[in-house]
């Protein structure tokens, strides 16, 4: 049997080659297995009185299927399965479990990776992504028990991809398998997050690039009733997105800034695969950083609205962050990489706000996960209460504390060099970073090289994929790229 191991975010595999349907339902049943454990040990007032599970799924090739192979393991097993009809943003699936006093949830999803990849998110009673404990806790169950249900020998039974007609075609305990839609509820409670009142008043033109993801539709669906117009840009069903990976980056961002060019809207938000991150571009397709989105969306929180609280924040973020919390007096906690270091930190009582580098950010008073949805909105709002562009706003934060220009290069490497690599720049650091004598390292996930001048360079495994991500951030673009082929010969020397 494929071996199966979990990464920063739930298991992500190949189509076919590792992600199938049997397999599926062998970490479906240990995940079953694990909750009912959890339950046992930690007394049932902690989920709720009901063994419940929330499942949900994206748009990729087969997410529907294997989402009722989940379903059909989980009923099997005694859970009350509720299931969404048709593709779902995973911050909906999020908010659900803990809305519902589910035990837990399951996303099917790959969220950026390519599109032959599929995956399994772990989603925990809180409403967040599982620990790495908790993970690897499902791991060990993997085949300790017999695949209950008929999803573990026979397979999905024939019917149409949507869930509500396939569900009536299940041989195996449909009753305990209830059809809900979970996005109007958490629409209701993002859009109380912010002033929609303002922001449905404010006439912004927004655009919307879904990079084909299952995030098409929701901002013209939110801003609806509105006097905001809204352009969805690449929204349409493709399993292969476009040729393009559905990570919110500069470089897939091609499509939908030469429509923007053509018909230049206030500015244009970007969501992922899954829509659990948020991304950027101005009105005219000028793309934005994760890192500058980031920055806006705190100051956002800070100085328009007021917030005070901890910030968190993976320590492969823009130090921007850094000067922003000192500046305004807020506690500043540095974790690894993966929001599910973030998601404690957001339950804490005092938490404000937490993001990493990959434009996944986190609100405190809503659910401890990643909403590329609830960010949008909140970057709508900011436009509103500003009544400037988003460049014009990003340039003042540059002119307040400086600038900080960042890039990130992702190249192919092995995955069983990756610890031999990672020593020899433990033992080897550089001298300098540009004209920069180094002044610090961290090793707390991959290898991070700091300057005197908050100028940092950082390389470190993906936890998903086997590439080697190289991120850099300096004071000017030229820098940044400096950095980056100093990081490229790192991995040859």
């Amino acid at each position: 049997m494929s071996q199966i191991k979990f990464g920063t975010d739930g298991w992500r595999a190949v189509i076919a080659e590792d992600f199938t349907f049997a397999n599926v339902a062998r970490v479906a049943q240990a995940t079953a297995d694990f909750w009912k454990l959890e339950i046992s040990n930690r007394h049932s007032e902690i989920f709720g009185r009901n063994l419940k599970v929330v499942v949900g799924y994206d748009r990729r090739f087969l997410s529907p299927q294997f989402a009722q192979t989940t379903a059909q393991v989980f009923a099997a097993n005694g859970y009350e399965v509720i299931l969404t009809p048709e593709p779902t943003p995973t911050p909906c699936v999020s908010f659900a479990v803990k809305q519902l006093g589910a035990v837990g949830g399951v996303m099917i999803t790959a969220s950026h990776n390519p599109p032959q990849f599929n995956g399994f998110k772990l989603k925990s009673h809180f409403g967040g992504s599982s620990s790495a404990e908790d993970c690897a806790a499902v791991e060990a169950l993997l085949d300790k028990n017999p695949v209950h249900g008929e999803a573990g020998s026979a397979g999905i039974p024939a019917g149409k991809l949507r869930f509500a007609q396939a569900v009536g075609k299940m041989p195996a305990l449909p009753e305990r398998i209830h059809i809900h839609d979970l996005r109007p509820a958490h629409f209701a409670a993002i859009k109380r997050l912010v002033d929609f009142k303002l922001i449905a008043k404010s006439k912004l033109r927004v655009a919307h690039d879904a990079l084909f993801g299952v995030g098409a539709g929701v901002f013209e669906t939110l801003l609806a009733k509105t006097n905001c117009t809204v352009t969805t840009l690449n929204g349409a069903h493709d399993i292969l997105f476009g040729g393009i990976c559905p990570e919110p980056l500069a470089k897939n961002y091609v499509l939908g800034s030469a429509q923007l060019r053509k018909k230049p809207h206030d500015l244009c938000l970007v969501t992922d695969g899954d829509a659990d991150r948020i991304g950027l571009m101005d009105g005219r397709g000028t793309p934005m950083t994760n890192q500058q989105v980031i920055a806006l969306l705190l100051h956002h929180l800070v100085r328009n609205r007021g917030g005070q609280g901890t910030v968190t924040k993976t320590f492969n973020t823009t130090a921007l962050v850094d000067k922003l919390c000192a500046a305004h007096n807020l506690p500043l906690t540095e974790v690894g990489i993966g929001f599910r270091h973030i998601a404690p930190e957001l339950m804490k009582p005092g938490a404000l706000f937490g993001a990493e580098e990959s434009g996944s950010v986190g609100f405190a008073n809503h659910i401890p996960e990643r909403d590329g949805l609830a960010a949008g909105l909140f970057l709508l709002e900011m436009l509103a209460m500003s009544l400037v562009s988003v460049n014009q706003i990003y340039a003042r934060l540059e002119k307040e504390f400086g600038p900080h220009r960042y890039a990130r290069f992702d190249a192919p490497y092995p995955l069983e060099q990756r610890a031999e690599l990672m020593g020899k720049l433990r033992s080897n650091p550089p001298a300098k970073l540009l004209r920069q004598p180094l002044t610090k390292m961290e090793t707390r996930d991959g290898v991070k090289f700091i300057a005197a001048d908050s100028t940092w360079l950082m390389l470190r495994g993906s936890g998903t994929e086997p590439v080697l991500r190289i991120y850099a951030e300096a004071k000017s673009d030229a820098d940044v790229q400096k950095l980056l082929k100093l990081g490229i010969s790192l991995l040859h020397d």
